[in-house]
């Protein structure tokens, strides 16, 4: 049996046709989407990247009990349970997270793996002497500058070599059977940088300074700095989806389409303007951020161009590897297989999708409504952090001392028997995420109508600690958003 994962990073679910997008052009994509079965209703658990990866890797949520992390010595992976059952994964990646501080254990999991270098501050290209800053809206990083000095065409680009490597090894593994290939493309992740051929597909006019790289903040912008960069973020989604039909062209010289299970989404999406905002993570968790897209192509074609609307998320893809493998499991995880939804049309096994960022408000929804539960104190206490390997997000260093601040060790989580640190973590309530809101996306889709406090609220609320009980979540987090913990 053969299966390919696919994850283009910050693929946003309103920039494609094949959810209804009528000016961007992912043609590559769109023949995908038409031999695959549509997900309407899939939504992130943790985000953003490594967070996300250590929900799909794991089937359980991160974001209740750390944030940005290494893969912990407690988590039953998918590869390895694979590579146990005789089943050989390999990682074809540029997303070079995965081998910074903070990304410790993710790779190395994989049968095999390849990395290539340098997207965003990727410590690639090494050049002592310094780079004259442009002027520029946005961001400007010197390291991806000096990076960006050896890609000439759209070849040398990190993600189109991501995809290149991945058809490298399905011809070198042609014959090959019981494998999974995992494909991680970071792009289109900021900066939405691309040869000049990609941009001017959307007749870009801007004579402003560079804007290619968004800062994470509220924004004023004028509309045609937006347009501009929405325009940059489309470029770079078409060129890597001109490398994704090259992958589906090997993919379908070699009859894979008849015998292989492929599943192409992502680990977030990413305000380009939206809200008066650019970026994530620092705001409420919009549905521009969570809603996201997922295609699952079963061997054989079979419900091709059919859609599912049953209520998913990404910590379903590791249940749903390991029933298509047949392997057995017995670790707890959060997640379902999607297999008799796809082939059944069958309910969903969960009334609700929990979801978000660490510290930040928790989040449900059951597809008709989204709930922002907002800490209900300025300074977000408590809050504590649960890991054995002391990392977080960094490019250049280890985590300090303030990763033990009134640190101790037990056995804290309930799901597991390791004995964990339990540390307190500071992060105090911002005013953009101070309110508790509640919307009906069934008719208010752009979440503008904030219907909490409304009697409806209270639907929602038990909604929302029913789910926050079902995913283990800790103690303190009851108390940090101020409901009540209930008996079952």
């Amino acid at each position: 049996m053969k299966a390919i994962f696919i994850l283009m990073d910050t693929l946003n679910r309103r920039f494609l046709p094949a959810y209804g997008n009528d000016w961007v052009q992912t043609p590559n994509i769109d023949r995908f989407a038409q031999k695959s079965v549509r997900f309407d209703n899939h939504w992130i658990g943790s985000a953003p990247c490594m967070p996300a990866r250590r929900d799909i890797l794991t089937g359980r949520l991160n974001f209740l009990e750390k944030p940005w992390g290494a893969i912990e010595p407690y988590d039953v992976l998918l590869p390895n349970l694979l590579r146990e059952a005789g089943v050989y994964s390999h990682l074809e990646t540029d997303h070079y997270h995965y081998f910074h501080p903070g990304g410790e254990n993710y790779h190395t999991c994989f049968s095999g793996w390849n990395l290539y270098r340098g997207q965003e501050g990727d410590l690639h290209v090494s050049m002592v002497n310094g780079l004259t800053e442009p002027e520029h809206l946005g961001y400007w990083h010197e390291q991806y500058a000096k990076n960006r000095t050896v890609f000439k065409t759209d070849a040398d680009f990190s993600s189109p070599k991501t995809y290149q490597g991945a058809i490298d090894w399905l011809k070198l593994n042609e014959h090959a059977d019981d494998y999974l290939l995992w494909v991680e493309a970071f792009d289109p992740h900021e900066p939405y940088d691309t040869p000049d051929e990609f941009l001017a597909l959307y007749d870009d006019d801007w004579d402003g300074p560079l804007y290619n790289w968004n800062r994470y903040e509220e924004t004023d912008l004028p509309e045609e700095a937006v347009k501009h960069l929405r325009k940059r973020y489309a470029a770079t989604l078409t060129m890597n989806d001109k490398w994704f039909g090259k992958l589906l062209d090997e993919i379908e010289r070699q009859n894979g389409l008849e015998d292989t299970l492929i599943i192409l989404t992502t680990d977030h999406g990413h305000m380009l303007g939206e809200h008066g905002m650019t970026g994530k993570g620092f705001s409420h968790a919009w549905n521009e951020m969570t809603h996201i897209p997922l295609f699952v192509h079963l061997p054989g074609g079979q419900y091709a161009g059919e859609s599912r609307n049953q209520l998913t998320q990404n910590i379903d893809v590791m249940p749903t590897l390991l029933e298509y493998f047949k392997v057995s499991h017995i670790n707890p995880i959060h997640g379902h297989s999607w297999m008799d939804i796809l082939y059944d049309n069958a309910p969903s096994k969960r009334e609700a999708a929990l979801y978000g960022w660490f510290g930040m408000p928790v989040n449900v929804t059951d597809g008709r409504y989204t709930y922002f539960r907002a800490a209900a104190q300025e300074d977000n206490c408590p809050l504590n952090h649960y890991f054995l390997t002391p990392t977080a997000f960094a490019r250049y260093t280890l985590p300090g001392k303030e990763f033990y601040t009134d640190a101790e060790m037990g056995s804290f989580l309930p799901w597991t028997d390791f004995p964990v640190i339990r540390a307190r973590y500071d992060k105090r309530r911002t005013r953009l995420v101070s309110e508790t809101c509640l919307f009906n996306i069934d008719d208010d889709y752009v979440q503008e109508r904030n219907l909490a406090g409304k009697e409806i609220e209270q639907k929602y609320n038990k909604m929302l600690v029913a789910a926050m009980k079902a995913h283990d979540a800790p103690k303190e987090q009851y108390e940090r958003l101020g409901v009540e913990e209930t008996e079952d």
